[in-house]
Order: structure tokens, then sequence, then C-alpha cells
């Protein structure tokens, strides 16, 4: 849900205290399988239209405000941190390599938009954004923008339900928040979307109509639940559908875990502007324990044919299971002539190197930021480490397939914040885990990482960084394909250096988005918070692209050709020789 509290300039704002409620008491934790759940449910759009080109769509005024609500945590048992233990996989000193430094870099949303745009000011900042051919398209809690490559705002900041402007319904009617934001660039098309509350609750989603996002969408309503709260929406996209994950709440006149929810929406219909359906598995009665799954977000080549889309989580020993360990489940669809869906846990779960994600006992009162004496311990920030963060990145390689992923970690025992980062890795057989590392290079903490890799299988890692002399700011590092595996190598660089700290919560962002631009497979985009001055909510976002130089240059067994070009024959002893060399079918070595 729209985490952060929310402080009104206009209006009063109505106050929804949510709770939520543990498992019983002696309940078993770690059910393999402990039931089959409900079977899945199909539901067509319950309404669709074409919109008028966005371009044309003026901003809407402020409308009723979203209410107070904290992102909540799921009731999983926690038996505590591991003191002193230090993490096996941890990078403790920087890169030597030279990172490249930023090519575009510019301001994104600010809370001061989202004031504009809302008549409220709140946090934390949901930042995430994707490129496309020509533009980047940001979509930060409340409101969205678009952008040409080097910064120049096209179109915003406006308000969410801007883009659903003469739709009707909720849709319409609410701006709740937890967007994302997608590039699909296998139809050349935009998604956008957003959740409605507070209840029945609903996913909005627009597609554009073309590669163009200032054009016209098909915008869609899907009706999750009368009861049951859609919160943390996260999707990727995908050949056969566009998949989302929801953390699930039951909500009367309070809240409680429920469980994750898993949905596939008919991309196909929607590309079309079709009547489109859903598929809606809640998989809560199959284990209770499930939550803060991610869906895979394809970039680069399409899957081979047939590919389900792979769903990741992980799990902490101290919630009881054990190992460490994440889960791989493949969620289907065949959607003609009738719907079959299933998501299955496709393979034992992948123990990882052992992992603390318990940061300050999961308070949100956690990352030091600068400051002296008692008031240092009021202005910590949260870690928000009991969850993957945004995206699970998916590419093909031919021989081989990868998921990327990362989440923060307690580096040493004390409470300093690391991002562990994986490189899955699937051939012929079962997923495995090529490589895996904690990035925490000194003292200071690192924290809401997103990872993504180019198509040439370089890795890069974008990240907060905050600590006792740091003000929190936004840096990247990375690490090229063959390289000496499970390590950054390549030194970090800074986006950008924040000037102060955040005073009004302990609150932190719910992600940030590392994406891969389609032009060229290679350019990195990055868009993260910072705070130019110290202030209460004074948050701004940035967006910056790299790309490393050796991209796209890999031969490794490439098929070359070479032929003769424009050359006098017979030669003439001192004259010039031209021959051209032709290469395809390159890539990153597969053995590397």
């Amino acid at each position: 849900m729209k985490a952060g509290k929310l402080f009104p300039t206009l209006l009063p704002v109505l106050l929804v205290v949510i709770l939520w409620v543990p498992p019983a008491l002696g309940q078993p934790f770690f059910p393999l399988q402990r039931g089959t759940g409900p079977p899945p449910t199909v539901v067509p759009a319950e309404k669709h239209d074409l919109s008028p080109a966005l371009r044309n769509i003026p901003v809407i005024p402020p409308a009723e405000p979203p209410a107070f609500r904290e992102i909540p945590r799921q009731p999983l048992p926690r038996r505590g941190p591991k003191p002193g233990v230090l993490d096996p996989m941890i990078q403790a000193s920087p890169g030597t390599q030279a990172m490249p430094s930023t090519g575009s870099n510019f301001e994104g949303l600010s809370n001061d938009a989202q004031s504009v745009v809302s008549g409220y000011i709140l946090w934390p900042p949901d930042t995430n954004g994707d490129v496309g051919p020509g533009h980047y398209v940001q979509f930060v809690n409340l409101a969205f923008a678009v952008y040409d490559k080097n910064g120049g705002l096209l179109y915003g900041p406006a308000a969410g339900n801007t883009l659903w402007s003469g739709f009707g319904g909720p849709c319409e009617e609410r701006n709740d928040g937890d967007p994302i934001v997608l590039y699909d660039h296998l139809a050349d098309r935009w998604l956008l979307s957003q959740f409605a509350l507070p209840g029945p609750f609903y996913q909005c989603i627009a597609v554009s109509q073309n590669g163009n996002p200032l054009g016209q969408y098909h915008r869609y309503a899907f009706k999750i639940s009368d009861t049951k709260l859609n919160d943390y929406p996260k999707f990727g996209v995908w050949p056969d559908g566009y998949y989302l994950a929801v953390n699930q709440y039951q909500c009367y006149f309070f809240c409680s875990w429920a469980g994750q929810g898993v949905a596939a929406f008919e991309r196909d219909a929607m590309l079309a502007g079709l009547d489109a359906r859903m598929v809606y598995l809640d998989l809560y009665g199959r284990d209770p324990t499930l939550g803060g799954m991610l869906p895979s977000d394809l970039d680069g080549p399409a899957p081979p044919a047939g590919t389900p889309n792979y769903f990741v989580q992980i799990d902490d020993d101290s919630w009881e299971y054990s190992p460490d360990q994440l889960q791989i489940w493949a969620f289907s669809v065949d959607w003609k002539p009738t719907i079959l869906a299933s998501i299955v846990r496709i393979q034992q779960p992948l123990p990882t190197a052992d992992f603390d994600s318990n940061m300050c006992g999961y308070s949100r009162n956690c990352i030091e930021q600068p400051g002296t004496g008692p008031e240092r311990n009021r202005r910590r920030l949260d870690a928000i480490s009991d969850r993957l963060m945004y995206r699970l990145q998916y590419r093909n390689f031919g021989s081989y397939q990868t998921l990327v992923l990362n989440h923060t970690v307690d580096a040493d025992g004390f409470d300093h914040a690391g991002i562990r980062w994986y490189e899955l890795r699937k051939s012929d057989g079962p997923w495995v885990i090529y490589q895996q590392g904690t990035y925490a290079p000194d003292a200071d903490h690192r924290w809401m990482g997103s990872a993504a890799m180019d198509g040439s299988g370089n890795l890069a890692l974008g990240f907060s960084v905050s600590g006792r002399n740091t003000y929190p700011s936004i840096r990247y590092t990375g690490r090229l394909a063959g390289e000496q595996p499970d390590e950054m190598t390549q030194s970090e660089q800074t986006v950008i250096a924040s000037g102060g700290i955040q005073t009004g919560s302990s609150r932190w962002g719910d992600y940030s988005m590392m994406a891969v631009d389609p032009t060229d497979d290679c350019t990195f985009w990055y868009t993260q918070e910072y705070y130019p001055t110290t202030s209460s909510a004074g948050w701004q976002t940035r967006i910056a692209s790299f790309r490393f130089p050796s991209c796209g240059l890999a031969v490794t067994g490439a098929d070359l050709s070479i032929s003769k070009t424009d050359t006098p024959d017979p030669v003439v002893p001192g004259g010039q020789l031209t021959y051209t060399i032709a290469v395809s079918n390159y890539g990153p070595d597969p053995a590397t």
C-alpha cells in the first residue's frame, strides 16, 4: 500500500490505522505444501476503453486525499539477529576497476511536485521509472512525468489518475499510488499501473497504443477483491502476459495478513485494446508464509517458447525456514481456448550463503544519518530488509538464462546494512546460484538496491548510501562479465550526493529501479531518492544513465567471415588492402 505519512496542506486527513494479526500460536510454519488453496480465478476487466492522447489530457486537480497508511510487515516468527556474525559473502572493500560515470543525470519528481498535483506532502517515495527508445517515464507515489532522454520535461508532473480521466469508477476517482511503469520492448508499448482503494480493491492498468508515451492508452480496471487489499503490487513483462505479485491483507475494520497473491493479465488482448482477462491465484491456503514474491521482468531476447514466468522470494532461517534460501515458482497460463493456469514451486529451495535480514530487530528506525547525541537515534531510517527489492530481472542468453535480484542484509551482525545480490542461471537443468555477494565496502550503510544485467552480461547495482558522516545519497557499482565471481569489481560512482538528512519520518522509500535501455541493451538507467538539504520531507528523485564501454563488443563464440572490399587486384607493392570482417551470433561467453 502507499507507504508513508501524509501531511495536509489543504484539508484534514482521515486517519486509518492499519493493523495485522499474526497466525495463531502453535501454528506450524514452513509447510512444504499446506494445501491446494482455491483454484485460479478468471476475472474479466470490469471496464476498458481507449483514452485521448495523453498530451491532450489536462492534469487533474487535487481530489480526496489518500488515507494515512503504513506498509505492514509480514507477520513471520523471528528469532532475532545473529550478533557479531560476519556475512560469509561480504565484500568489505570497493572494487578497483573504473566504473563509468553518468551520461544523462537529471532531476525527477519531488515531494514539491507531489504536493502540486495532490495537495499533500507525503513520504516515502515509491521511486520507479523505465526507459524506451526516445523517452523516460517516471511514476512516483501519486504523480508521473514523461521526459526526453536529456531530462527535458515533456508532460507532467501529473496526478496518477490523470491517465484515467474520463474513464469513470475508482481508477478515475482515486489516486492511491504504489505505482509501476514498465516499457514492453517486445511490443514497443508502455505499461503504467497503480491501485485504487479502500475497497473493493482495484488494479488500474494502462497500456499505450504505440511506443509514444504521450499518445493514447488502452485503459483497464480489474477488481482484485472486495475485501483483500492488493498491497505492494509488482509487475513483470512476459511474452504471454503481464504478471503481478501482491501482498494480501484481509480488510474489514482492520487489516490482517492474508498471504501471497499472484496474477497474470491477458497481454495480447490489452495490446489490441480488446476485452481482457485476469487470472488470479490466492496462495494463502497453499502456504501462509509465502509473501514478498517478485515476478520476473524481461529484458533482451524473449525466453524460449513456453517458458513460464518465474516468481522468487527470499526466506531467512530466522523466519523458521532452513536454511537461508530462495524459493522459485513457475506461473504458467494458457489463454486459449479455455484458460488453464497454475503456479508451482518448480524445485527444492536454493540454499544461499548464510545471511541475516534482521536489521535493528526489523525496526523502522535503523539506518544511521549524520547527527550528534540523542538526536542521531531519532533520525535513523528504515532498512526494509524483509523482502526482495525490485526488480527480478530475467535474460535469455541462448545457452543459458539468468535472474538477477537483491535484498538488504546485516553484513556484520551489528546492524550494518549491505546488499546481498545474486545471479541465478539455468541451462539444461534446474536453476542454480551462479554467483552471490554482499556489498558492504566500508562503514556506511547501503540499502534500497536495484540490480540489472546488460546484454553482454555486465551487472550494475544502484542503491542508497548513508552513514555517520554521509548524507543519504545515490550511488552505483558493478562488475563485468567474466570477472572474478561474487564481487562488485568496479569502483563506486555517485549519481548525486545529498546535502542534508530526512528529519520527519524514519520511512525511506519502498523501492528504486534499475532499467536497461532497449535501443542498445547496454545503457543502464537508475532512479532513486535523495535530499538536497536537511528537511522534514523535502525529498527529490534523480534519474541517471551510464554504460560499460565493453558492452556489445564481446565476440566470444562468434561467427566471423572475412571478405576483400574494393582492393586492387593484383596487389600493388606498397598499396593498401581493405577487408570487411562480419561478426554474427556474438554475446557473453556462457562459460564465463
